[in-house]
């Protein structure tokens, strides 16, 4: 009986006018929320984590680790607010609990934010998969920027919170923020016209880095997306930077999306070659296509077309299977060879410009020059 009055003495006494039993109280309860947050930790560890790894997917994997610190900090929070309010803390001299409801409330924003910060690792990670999936290499380069902007727009807010919270006036810095934000927007009308064109070639992929395109005059190989503007660097290897609200506007010729390529051409024959001749020589040379290699068989067109001023005309219609510039020059050159060949063994001449005069005789008339008078 004794020593249970001697410890019911000792809990009525206090320390910095806390009770010595709120303190242990308290003690007790910082002491379970330990506890707890490990608790959290191996339930997260043991339980949803290896659920999550026997599913297909990755996103959850990355989601509980991006998740698995904030939890845990929210449930210390928690401990530190119940703590907080079973000590009773004084108001006098100085007024503790005020300052401990307030530093529990900014660890709980920037508790906020933590958990945001990561949400858009998962976004970034949900969006990798995306543009993996992609051809374009486009959607590589937006993602850093989406990152970075929502990462930079929750510092911001989360700064403001806590501005609001320490009891700093932002009404005042919101509203200057909108006027300036204002005049920012007017002065960077063409800037943010850029961004928006990047924004728009990016989710229509009209073209990628590497890709041989036309636009407008411009025609060359694209050799960097910026975000304002766009780098093509032509065949004559000069460099020639688009502004991307510019381009955006422009009709966009790629040249690499090509399936397959065009050989298009007129062979002139001279006016001396017969019907007969003119049927074998288009026969001839629907063979050669048909049996080259690198000429798709889908579709080919060869026919006699034209009466010329200086020739008669056969239209060779094909395509190469090659969209390379070096390899279907090749596949051309080889092409009009064979029918250099085809025609020279028929007998035939290539017809070149060439005009024929005929002259008529006249029977010879009289003819009396005026006199001088």
């Amino acid at each position: 009986m004794e020593s249970l009055t001697q410890f019911s003495q000792l809990l009525d006494q206090s320390f910095a006018g806390i009770g010595i039993g709120r303190l242990l109280l308290a003690s007790s309860v910082l002491i379970l929320t330990l506890l707890l947050r490990n608790l959290v930790a191996q339930l997260l560890s043991r339980s949803l984590f290896a659920a999550a790894r026997r599913t297909a997917g990755e996103l959850d994997d990355i989601l509980l680790e991006q998740l698995k610190r904030p939890t845990s900090f929210l449930v210390l929070i928690g401990g530190l607010w119940l703590a907080s309010s079973l000590l009773g803390l004084p108001s006098e001299p100085v007024n503790l609990a005020r300052g401990t409801e307030e530093m529990i409330r900014l660890l709980f924003i920037i508790n906020i934010g933590w958990f945001l910060f990561n949400l858009i690792g998962l976004l970034e990670a949900w969006l990798g998969h995306w543009t993996q999936k992609t051809e374009s290499t486009l959607d590589d380069h937006l993602l850093p920027f989406i990152r970075k902007g929502l990462r930079a727009f929750v510092m911001v807010m989360i700064a403001l919170m806590l501005a609001q919270t320490l009891g700093y006036p932002i009404s005042g810095l919101v509203a200057s923020l909108g006027i300036g934000g204002l005049a920012v927007a007017l002065a960077a009308k063409d800037s943010l016209s850029n961004i928006f064109g990047s924004l728009m070639i990016i989710l229509d992929r009209p073209f990628q880095i590497g890709d041989w395109v036309k636009a407008g005059e411009v025609e060359g190989t694209v050799e960097e997306i910026g975000f304002r503007s766009t780098r093509i660097r032509t065949f004559a290897k000069t460099l020639i930077t688009i502004p991307n609200s510019t381009l955006t506007n422009l009709s966009i010729n790629n040249f690499s999306r090509m399936p397959k390529r065009r050989i298009k051409m007129s062979v002139g024959i001279s006016y001396a070659t017969t019907p007969a001749e003119m049927r074998d020589a288009v026969e001839n040379i629907r063979a050669m296509l048909r049996e080259h290699p690198e000429i798709d068989q889908d579709f080919f067109l060869v026919n006699f077309t034209d009466f010329a001023a200086s020739s008669l005309d056969i239209l060779v219609y094909c395509f190469t299977k090659t969209t390379v510039w070096g390899e279907y020059l090749d596949v051309r050159q080889d092409v009009c060879l064979k029918i250099m060949e085809t025609l020279e063994a028929q007998g035939l001449e290539i017809a070149f410009p060439s005009r024929t005069v005929y002259l008529k005789n006249l029977p010879n008339e009289s003819t009396q020059l005026p006199s001088d008078s």
